[in-house]
């Protein structure tokens, strides 16, 4: 189902991990390794992004800031775009990053 990813243009990579962090799938023009590494940074990510969030909303006293749909980190070739447990590599000059998350809000919730 995630493979329908690599069909947007500029996606380069797509996996799919648990809710621990175990690698579960993933497909691109990676090796398995860097695929399951990309899995694991996303984890943590998500993890920092989830703490932020949390500290946004206690210290503020306003709703909204939780739970983080999902998030980006955009290098200057390269971005790497998450929402629930997907997670996709895009090169910037070839994809529209509001396309790729709209895509992987869909399919995470399939």
């Amino acid at each position: 189902m995630i493979k329908r990813l690599l069909a947007i243009d500029g996606v380069a990579a797509v996996c799919k991990c648990r809710d621990d962090g175990a690698f579960v799938e993933g497909y691109g023009m990676m090796p398995d390794e860097q695929l399951e590494a990309l899995a694991l940074f996303a984890h943590e990510y998500k993890r920092i992004v989830q703490g932020n969030a949390d500290q946004l909303s206690m210290f503020t006293g306003k709703s909204g800031w939780t739970p983080p749909t999902g998030w980006i980190v955009r290098g200057s070739g390269m971005s790497v775009c998450s929402v629930g447990n997907l997670v996709c590599v895009l090169e910037n000059g070839e994809g529209n990053l509001t396309e790729v998350m709209k895509e992987l809000a869909e399919v995470s919730h399939l």
